[in-house]
């Protein structure tokens, strides 16, 4: 192994590269990103180098390396704590996911809506007598009042995401589904 020069000379990018343990290219690029100077002394580059050490162990070059240490801690405990309510919320039994609860809805509409449409059978069977003015005013009833559930119901879900998206509470929504 080579003797190292002393510190308060000037080096090339070579002997600099063997001593900190990196390759020749490395140091250039440290010159080229202004981490050391072309033609100072290796005690000046050794210096700068472990300041750069320095303040990448402690996170103080994010902007300069897109990547902010200090943002992203904040950011992993933040998606902890989220996610930690929501695993709460599930204990307390406050939340269930959107796909199980649209496909209770789905499976529930369809029970009804089979129902509905056994009705005038139904009615045919149970009231002979019954006029068709009669089966037909009551057949539209139902078939109102089923438009009007899915009107509804797809309704709350909007006006539900929107205020979700808008950050307000359900608090702000009214018993209607609409934003207070």
């Amino acid at each position: 192994m080579k003797v190292l020069p002393v510190l308060d000379q000037v080096i090339s990018q070579a002997e600099f590269a063997q001593i900190i343990g990196v390759s020749e290219a490395r140091v250039s690029q440290m010159v080229s990103e202004g981490v050391i100077a072309r033609g100072d002394t290796a005690a000046s580059w050794l210096g700068a180098y472990c300041e750069r050490l320095r303040d990448q162990a402690a996170g103080r070059l994010g902007e300069t390396y897109g990547l902010d240490l200090v943002q992203e801690r904040a950011a992993l405990a933040r998606e902890q704590r989220e996610g930690q309510a929501i695993k709460n919320a599930v204990a307390r039994r406050e939340y269930a996911p959107v796909g199980l609860l649209a496909d209770v809805l789905g499976q529930a509409a369809s029970a009804v809506v089979d129902r509905f449409d056994q009705l005038e059978g139904t009615l045919r069977k149970s009231c002979p007598d019954l006029p068709d003015e009669a089966k037909t005013a009551v057949l539209q009833v139902i078939a109102s009042a089923r438009n009007e559930w899915i009107r509804s119901a797809a309704q709350l879900v909007d006006s539900s995401i929107d205020a979700m998206l808008t950050g307000e509470s359900e608090d702000e929504v009214d018993s209607e589904g609409m934003p207070a």
